[in-house]
């Protein structure tokens, strides 16, 4: 259950973190410009893909919101540190350009360290009915 919430966490982390590095990098920002884009839409996209399940089971927007908040908070907090950590020690991946193989291979390793760190504390996390385990009910 754990993999299974931090690969559900990952997909929207990962959407959110493609899509703010490939317009920050269009559009010739900075990196901490870039990277602070890239966080916030992996939240944006984490939450929402969330929300999208727990709308669904017929909760209305605000306790859906809540619920995608206390589900999914701590892992993608936990994921994005680890994910731009990852890109950070890297070298020379806060200066690739979508065009370059580097980039997408420091990326798709910070996905993998992400998922890494990110699944005991997911698996903690379930253990104590708190995160993924409060949106178990209403799938």
């Amino acid at each position: 259950m754990a993999a299974q919430a931090t690969l559900h966490c990952l997909t929207g982390c990962a959407i959110g973190e493609i899509l703010g590095m490939a317009i920050g990098t269009a559009l010739a920002w900075h990196n901490v410009p870039t990277m602070i884009l890239a966080i916030v839409l992996a939240f944006v996209f984490g939450y929402s893909l969330t929300m999208r399940g727990v709308l669904r089971a017929g909760l209305d927007m605000r306790t859906a919101l809540r619920v995608a908040l206390a589900a999914d908070t701590v892992s993608i907090a936990v994921m994005e540190l680890a994910d731009n950590g990852t890109i950070l020690v890297f070298p020379g991946a806060m200066d690739a350009t979508l065009s370059d193989a580097l980039f997408w291979l420091s990326l798709a390793l910070s996905f993998v360290v992400a998922f890494a760190v990110t699944t005991p504390v997911n698996r903690w996390m379930i253990g104590r009915g708190k995160g993924h385990a409060v949106v178990h009910q209403y799938h």
